[in-house]
């Protein structure tokens, strides 16, 4: 079971909270950056709205009902959208760790057990706060997220689990596929890795946090990046953090990231997406034993 001394939904609050205050995270809010949109303290309060939520997770209530109640908390700053892919990360997450002991065959089974009604319940979540979505894949128009509820006759008379809606998210036929949801149906390997990462590092957590992040945004294409600026920006923005990650590594130090963060907010890319898989990896580290 857990090394924690914390439960699995005081962990999961704690990781959003830790997410935020790491910096620098190029592109992304932290404690020394605001976006035009989006400001420090109103993470800090969807992270605190999210916890009654999180807590129906970790007490087993189906993981879409637990996902709609801490987006309709997070969703009451105001900010609008301030975690809510952290969350679908998390809430499965904290729903295994407080059962069973939080690997990734775990994780998996409890994603592939969802049901119609998590379904639901996920696209439900939609309606409290407006998200970034692509356009979904060609022929399925009427499970576009952003239907909210009125997609539930065309989840139900597809047999549409949450999983199914998951799979159609990471590999669609057109479109760009959403990394988010392939943590979920391959078993979240993204965010196991990222923690040992985290917890084979040094020094202070928010640091940890901060270079999780840049490698993170090094390996792979952000998926809201690639959403909101298109995939050649996207791929753009990957090479861009390699290279910043190649003179952290080279100096020792965070300081090249620095000067990442303001062009990325400058030039408006946020690289959402990737700071979700950080949240979610310090929710594991945590679980682990990560000493705060």
């Amino acid at each position: 079971m857990s090394d924690s001394p914390r439960t699995p939904a005081e962990n999961a609050e704690l990781a959003l909270l830790l997410e935020v205050a790491g910096t620098p995270k190029p592109g992304n809010v932290d404690r020394r950056r605001d976006l035009d949109d989006l400001r420090f303290e109103q993470f800090l309060a969807g992270s605190v709205g999210s916890a009654a939520g999180l807590r129906l997770a970790a007490e087993g209530v189906p993981v879409g009902e637990a996902f709609d109640h801490a987006v309709a908390g997070m969703s009451r700053q105001s900010g609008g959208n301030t975690q809510f892919g952290c969350l679908l990360l998390l809430t499965p997450l904290v729903s295994v760790a407080a059962a069973d002991e939080l690997h990734r065959e775990a994780v998996r089974d409890r994603c592939r057990a969802t049901t119609v009604d998590d379904a639901v319940d996920f696209y439900r979540a939609f309606e409290h706060v407006d998200v970034a979505v692509g356009d979904p894949p060609e022929g399925v128009a009427e499970l576009d997220a952003r239907h909210g509820s009125d997609a539930a006759p065309a989840l139900r008379q597809r047999e549409m689990t949450l999983w199914d809606v998951m799979a159609l998210s990471a590999d669609p036929d057109d479109g760009v596929p959403d990394t988010n949801a392939a943590e979920w149906v391959e078993g979240f390997p993204r965010t196991f890795d990222a923690a040992e990462s985290i917890l084979a590092d040094d020094g202070p957590v928010l640091d940890r946090a901060a270079g999780c992040f840049l490698r993170q945004l090094a390996a792979e294409p952000d998926t809201l990046v690639a959403t909101t600026h298109g995939e050649e920006t996207a791929r753009e923005v990957r090479q861009r953090a390699e290279s910043t990650l190649a003179a952290v590594e080279r100096t020792d130090s965070l300081d090249p990231a620095e000067e990442l963060a303001e062009a990325f907010v400058d030039e408006g890319i946020n690289p959402g997406t990737t700071a979700d898989r950080v949240a979610a990896a310090l929710f594991v580290a945590l679980e682990r034993g990560l000493t705060v």
